[in-house]
């Protein structure tokens, strides 16, 4: 664990007026209104789907520019109801720490409970504590150990940021929105979109009875295919998730530095 203990943080996290906008004014949120389905009429072009692609496509280009350089980095997700003296919260934080230590960033949800444990730890481990934050229906804030916030209106684009910036997932224990996060990943592996990417799922008790589900259930019934169950890693220690996420790595940076020796033609003499 770590030597220092900071002091502990505010009772509530730190307001964040633009993710708090639906929640002030009593209005839908910005995903709300791009999937309610059309209204009979004409609508004026500021509340018309077409004008949303603008603003869809400048959440791109924030995420994208702010992103871009911060390097190895790695998700941890989890429920955003656990409080601080949780031993889940204590294993995020941990493993945040070690992780910042490796050498990787840390990227969140931004909020509290297990996402305020990673980010506290990555913090501590003198590593990048990422917060991507989204605009909820009720009061939104992010939270006091974050260093880079980038704020979303639509939950496709977030997610789109926590792939494409992170050389694996952590997953603690939490509810839809981790299970979301956990199946969007598998099914991208699933379908070659991402490769080299582990997926770890921290808490044995917890997630041994999905994992036996897909096993006794899934398989047996050919919805998944015997490889996919090697998908996901399974630990209660800290140190074991952050050894199967620098393993991987190692074992990607060898392969490449492999290829990059192999000739791209084979040289005369090779042909003889």
């Amino acid at each position: 664990m770590a030597s220092s203990d900071p002091a502990e943080p505010p009772e509530a996290d730190v307001p964040t007026p633009e993710l708090n906008v639906a929640s002030r004014t009593g209005t839908p949120t910005e995903d709300e209104r791009l999937l309610e389905s059309p209204a009979p009429g004409p609508r004026d072009f500021t509340h018309s789907d077409p004008w949303r692609v603008f603003r869809i496509m400048g959440e791109f280009v924030e995420g994208f520019d702010t992103l871009a350089r911060v390097g190895r980095a790695v998700s941890i997700f989890g429920s955003a109801r656990v409080t601080s003296d949780h031993p889940q919260y204590v294993a995020a934080r941990e493993t945040a720490r070690l992780l910042s230590e490796a050498g990787y960033a840390v990227i969140t949800g931004g909020g509290p409970g297990i996402m305020e444990a990673a980010n506290r730890g990555a913090t501590e481990g003198g590593g990048l504590s990422i917060g991507c934050n989204i605009e909820l229906p009720f009061e939104q804030g992010t939270n006091p150990y974050v260093q880079i916030p980038v704020n979303f209106h639509y939950f496709f684009v977030r997610k789109t940021m926590f792939v494409k910036y992170s050389q694996a997932f952590i997953i603690f224990p939490g509810g839809f929105g981790t299970m979301d996060e956990l199946f969007e990943a598998l099914t991208l592996i699933q379908t070659g979109k991402i490769r080299n990417f582990p997926v770890v799922l921290f808490g044995k008790e917890y997630w041994s009875g999905l994992v036996a589900w897909i096993r006794d259930v899934m398989l047996v019934e050919g919805k998944v295919s015997p490889n996919d169950l090697n998908l996901l890693v399974i630990t209660d220690s800290p140190a074991e998730a952050v050894r199967v996420v620098t393993a991987n790595d190692s074992a990607v940076d060898k392969r490449a530095s492999s290829a990059a020796a192999t000739p791209a033609h084979p040289g005369k003499h090779d042909a003889e």
